[in-house]
C-alpha cells in the first residue's frame, strides 16, 4: 500500500508517486502572459487578483492596457457588456478598485459612475479597499472547517502579523476568511490570488509564506495604495 507521507499531496494525490507540484498542475507547460491580453476572446478573462500589478501613478488605460481593453470592447456591439470584464482590468492594474478607477472605467464605457460602483460593490469577488500583493483566502466552511481552516486561519494571521483585512506593513499581506472555495475534496483548501493551495495544515503555512516572498523580489516593490487614474 502506497505510504501517503511520500507526496503531500498535489490535487488530492497521494502516495509514492514520482511527480512534481509543477508537472500535477502543468504549471511548466504554462507562458507568461501578454500584457495586451493576447487574442481578443481571451483578452477579458485573464485573472485580475495578481502580485505583479502597476504603479499608482501609471495610467489605467494606456499602452498595452488600453489595446486590451479595446480587445475586451470589440467583444460587445454595446460597450455596456463590457463593463465586468474592464473593472477585471482595472482592478489587476491597480490591486483594488479606487473610486478614481470606476470613474475612469465608466468614462471610457460610456456609463455613469453610480451605475458602475453599483456593479462593483455588488460582486464580492472585487476589493474596493486597497490589499496586499498577496490575498490569502482561507476556507473555513464546513469540510475544511472539519479538517482545521480556523486554525490554519490563525497560523496566517500569527505569521503575517495582522488582522483579517488588514495589510501588512511590507505590503505583501492579506488575509481573510470565506465561506467556500469549491475545493472541499481537498481541505483545508486557501486560495492566493489566482492560485489554489490545497490540504493545507498550520504547519505548512510558513513554507507558503516563505514560497511567496521568493517570488515577490521580481515583481517589485508594492504599490502605494493612494493615487489618481485616468
Amino acid at each position: 500500500m502506497p505510504d501517503s507521507k511520500k507526496n503531500p499531496g498535489f490535487a488530492g494525490i497521494t502516495g509514492d508517486f514520482k511527480v512534481t507540484e509543477a508537472e500535477i498542475r502543468g504549471t511548466e507547460y504554462v507562458g507568461v502572459r501578454a500584457v495586451d491580453g493576447g487574442h481578443a476572446s481571451v483578452s477579458g478573462t485573464l485573472p485580475f487578483q495578481v502580485a505583479s500589478r502597476g504603479a499608482s501613478d501609471q495610467p489605467l488605460f494606456e499602452g498595452a492596457h488600453g489595446e486590451r481593453l479595446e480587445k475586451i470592447l470589440s467583444r460587445y456591439e454595446d460597450p455596456q457588456g463590457a463593463l465586468l470584464p474592464a473593472l477585471h482590468l482595472a482592478h489587476e492594474i491597480r490591486g483594488h478598485l479606487s473610486p478614481e478607477a470606476m470613474d475612469a472605467v465608466a468614462e471610457r464605457l460610456g456609463l455613469s459612475p453610480a451605475y458602475v460602483r453599483g456593479v462593483a460593490s455588488f460582486y464580492t469577488m472585487y476589493n474596493l479597499q486597497p490589499l496586499g500583493r498577496y490575498l490569502i483566502q482561507v476556507c473555513t466552511n464546513i469540510s475544511c472547517n472539519l479538517c482545521g481552516g480556523d486554525e490554519v486561519m490563525r497560523a496566517f494571521l500569527k505569521h503575517t502579523g495582522i488582522e483579517p483585512g488588514e495589510v501588512s506593513e511590507d505590503g505583501l499581506w492579506t488575509v481573510i476568511e470565506v465561506e467556500c472555495l469549491a475545493a472541499c475534496g481537498f481541505p483545508t483548501a486557501v486560495q492566493i490570488n489566482e492560485r489554489y493551495f490545497e490540504n493545507v495544515r498550520p504547519e505548512d503555512v510558513p513554507a507558503i509564506l516563505d514560497r511567496l516572498r521568493k517570488e515577490a523580489p521580481e515583481m517589485g516593490a508594492p504599490a502605494a495604495p493612494t493615487g489618481s487614474e485616468s
